[in-house]
């Protein structure tokens, strides 16, 4: 049987594609405090008031929190999109010199996502843009040599 070849430059055009849904969502959050419904009594989705079916008083859940896991969520599924089409995680040995997949660098290149971050919050300041950026070329060099 013929191997078809699966070029792994999809990948990056998904990563961009949770990198827009993520701006969405902050202009989402620019609109509705713009128009007035910043109040999380009226947030409605699909017909729930998510204010009185769902308690969520606990965590400060504002738009940009809401994206951030939606992003992590989105992601997850992609790579679970990426192993149903191609099967096994695509095993192979990069400059850490140990065996990694998908999987593993994906994980990678979140943990060190959130330590570039940590890393910015702390030396520089609370401007996140630049560290949004910087993460990103990390999570690529992370899928391409790691």
């Amino acid at each position: 049987m013929e191997q078809v070849d699966r070029s792994p430059w999809w990948w990056a055009v998904l990563f961009l594609a949770l990198v827009v849904v993520a701006w969405v969502a902050l202009q989402i959050d620019f609109v509705a405090i713009t128009v007035g419904f910043s109040d999380p009594a009226n947030i409605r989705l699909w017909g729930f008031n998510l204010s009185s079916n769902l308690d969520f008083s606990w965590m400060a859940w504002t738009w940009p929190t809401a994206a951030f896991f939606g992003t992590i969520f989105l992601l997850l599924c992609g790579m679970a999109a990426w192993e149903y089409v191609s099967p096994g995680g695509n095993p192979r040995v990069g400059v850490l010199r140990f065996e990694t997949t998908r999987g593993d660098r994906l994980f990678l290149s979140l943990l060190g996502s959130a330590f570039i971050h940590l890393a910015w919050l702390g030396l520089v300041g609370p401007n996140l843009w630049w560290a949004l950026a910087l993460s990103v070329v990390y999570a690529v060099g992370v899928f391409r040599y790691v």
